[in-house]
């Protein structure tokens, strides 16, 4: 058997163009999302993810869990988008075999984050539910370095200098994002360490276009530590049937060869206290990095 690893990136890249294509001609026979997974990023976003796509009425995106669409595709219209997921005939198999409406869904962390994706997902997907995972975000700051780093996309390898970094990096970017539609920035993708654990903030702006009852948020600690009923959780957010339990693994972890600079470490803590406190209208408490 050929397994998907053991395929050439180039004939990978063919497939896709050419499932691509198909979807977009039968777009109007298939799925669009119920919910999705809008980030933040190195927050168990791929775990929590599969959990969810072995769940028997979940369908997940056909070709990848990232489609991307709300913040860096959204040029390529919806029928693109909607060629990313499963036809409506598969979603109404599935739903009378085990007798609850199938829902699809996708994982694009940079949905947070992004200034315009929040509208876009209101316009596109008006009744959408939206979960975002949140981490200690001193320690999602650290992992999402060495992500960068190991991808390539990062060529500073001192995280402190990184951090150093930032704000000439990010400079205007988020301003010149929500004014130009077709703008994309690299380093608000890719470089936003400090920024990106600001959750609340991002959380109130995407409350402006999305009712808050129709956002989750979940801290990514209590999801490792307690799976079972982090995940039942979810599912009663979603209208889902408690069915079988899914395996609950930790996918994407990082682990890095060296602590963190102490001094790096108060900084960041220090930065992220008023972050924290504002997500705790989000949480109902005080987030569990805090307590």
């Amino acid at each position: 058997m050929i397994t998907s690893s053991r395929v050439p990136g180039a004939v990978k890249h063919i497939v896709h163009l050419g499932s691509r294509s198909y979807g977009r001609l039968t777009a109007g026979s298939r799925m669009l999302p119920s919910f999705l997974i809008a980030g933040g990023q190195r927050c168990g976003t791929t775990s929590l993810y599969r959990a969810l796509a072995a769940h028997p009425v979940v369908l997940k995106a056909v070709l990848h869990k990232g489609v991307h669409y709300f913040d860096t595709s959204y040029g390529r219209g919806i029928n693109w988008y909607r060629g990313h997921f499963p036809r409506q005939s598969t979603g109404h198999r599935v739903g009378e075999r085990h007798g609850a409406p199938a829902q699809t869904f996708e994982s694009s962390p940079y949905y947070l984050y992004h200034p315009q994706a929040a509208a876009r997902i209101a316009r596109d997907l008006p009744d959408v539910r939206l979960i975002a995972l949140v981490r200690d975000p001193v320690e999602r700051a650290y992992s999402q370095h060495a992500h960068e780093v190991a991808r390539g996309f990062e060529k500073e390898p001192s995280f402190a200098r990184a951090l150093a970094l930032e704000p000439a990096r990010l400079h205007r970017q988020e301003e010149k994002l929500a004014a130009d539609p077709d703008y994309y920035s690299f380093s608000h993708q890719h470089h936003a360490y400090r920024a990106r654990g600001e959750y609340a903030r991002y959380l109130d702006a995407v409350a402006e276009h999305i009712p808050r009852e129709r956002i989750l948020v979940v801290e990514s600690e209590r999801f490792f530590a307690e799976p079972e009923s982090v995940y039942d959780r979810v599912l009663n957010f979603l209208d889902l049937p408690h069915l079988a339990l899914p395996a609950f693994e930790k996918h994407n972890a990082r682990p890095r060869g060296t602590a963190m600079d102490d001094a790096v470490r108060a900084d960041l803590t220090a930065h992220f206290a008023p972050h924290d406190r504002a997500l705790t209208a989000w949480l109902g408490h005080t987030p569990v990095w805090r307590a």
